[in-house]
């Protein structure tokens, strides 16, 4: 890159690090700025209090990728290319999701200007680029900041239901076809048929001896008036159905590591009670208590209570994970859904059970069929988690859900 192509970029990297990191722009010497991308960095991690990082050879793995990324507009592209190869597979650059990295940061200040001048077509060619960038820009809250990098999502349609209606038409379709099969049989066939009758017909009592045990069992035993009433058979599509579960929109209100245990956290969760719930989690792994402190999580509440290494637990909160799992982050409801109301579910209506019956194992056979669509979309069966603010999100997609 020229010199003032290498001080653009390194602004915009200033401006990305110092706010990753909650700084004054102003205390990175002006000269930093006229140096390379691995010097600056070194100067923002520095002033940050960060130097642990510049140890760690995957965050330096993307300096050299910002560094290196070339000036041609067609070299750019290939890069971008490469870049969503990378991301196909993982939510972020590093990390658990829930945080973006500074590999994430450093990455998108410097990419960021290529993917504004970027044409409709070519944007499609780079999907998991374009979802990576559109959660880091509005999880750093880089809007406003940069200008935002806008492209189509394209919306979710529900499997299409065929109406009872038209399956009684095709029934009586069929119907009509089949007469006039029946209709079109040759002269020759219906005679041929027609003699065929008659012959089984034209057989003597004595040429077909019955069979005395079969004639008796097929007697019927007196039922006394009394006939026993036929069993009700279960109907498995609600066993199945999402309706069953009450999963609600919870907000956080503190989160902190389990007493005894140390895979665990335990969340104050806001349903909007008069109490807060407490949740035991298997997040310890994933994130600390500090990224979930009031952050909005989906949950769901009517499952048993019961105790996770001597602590109570009154609810589920919903993860998304990749294989392995390596990354697992709580389903994110919208900014405009309200604390505590149910998700719903287009087309799937019913009161949820009071509490789930372990026995029935209820929850064992809704959450195969709980995942993440390309987008990140949460659904069941395809068919979005929705709130009053929008559906409900991962920065994981194609992620299973429990």
């Amino acid at each position: 890159m020229g010199a003032p192509e290498n001080r653009n970029r390194n602004e915009s990297l200033l401006l990305a690090l110092t706010k990753h990191f909650l700084l004054d722009s102003s205390v990175i010497p002006a000269g930093s700025l006229d140096g390379d991308v691995k010097s600056l960095y070194l100067s923002i991690t520095a002033a940050s209090g960060n130097e642990d990082s510049h140890s760690n050879e995957e965050v330096l793995k993307w300096v050299a990728f910002a560094e290196a990324f070339p000036e041609a507009l067609e070299a750019r592209f290939e890069d971008l290319k490469k870049l969503n190869d990378e991301l196909s597979g993982k939510s972020v650059l590093l990390g658990n999701g829930l945080k973006p990295s500074e590999a994430d940061v450093i990455v998108f200040s410097v990419i960021h200007s290529s993917l504004i001048n970027l044409s409709d077509a070519n944007k499609e060619k780079l999907p998991h680029v374009l979802r990576w960038t559109d959660y880091i820009q509005h999880k750093e809250k880089f809007v406003g900041l940069f200008e935002e990098i806008l492209f189509h999502k394209p919306e979710f349609e529900p499997p299409v239901t065929k109406p009872v209606g038209a399956v009684e038409a095709d029934v009586k379709s069929n119907k009509a076809d089949q007469s006039i099969k029946n209709a079109n049989k040759s002269e020759a066939d219906i005679s041929k048929d027609k003699n065929k009758a008659e012959n089984i017909k034209g057989k003597s009592a004595g040429d077909r001896e019955p069979d005395k045990a079969k004639a008796k069992s097929a007697v019927k035993e007196p039922s006394n008036g009394k006939e026993k009433p036929a069993e009700k058979v279960p109907d498995k599509d609600a066993e199945l159905s999402v309706s069953l579960l009450n999963i609600q929109v919870g907000l956080i209100r503190k989160a902190s590591k389990h007493p005894s245990a140390d895979s665990l956290l335990v969340e104050e969760i806001d349903v909007g009670e008069a109490k807060l719930r407490q949740v035991v989690s298997g997040l310890a792994k994933y994130c600390n208590p500090d990224e979930l402190t009031n952050r909005r999580v989906v949950l769901i509440t009517n499952v048993k209570p019961g105790k996770l290494r001597d602590v109570v637990s009154e609810g589920l909160v919903l993860c998304a994970s990749n294989e392995g799992p390596t990354i697992v982050e709580p389903l994110l409801p919208p900014e405009g859904a309200k604390i505590g109301e149910r998700i719903s579910f287009s087309g799937i209506d019913g009161k949820p059970e009071d509490v789930l019956n372990p026995k029935k194992k209820q929850l064992e056979k809704i959450t195969p069929n709980l995942f993440t669509d390309e987008n990140g979309v949460a659904t069941f069966k395809g068919i979005p988690f929705m709130t009053s603010g929008g559906p409900c999100t991962s920065s994981i997609p194609k992620a299973t859900i429990k």
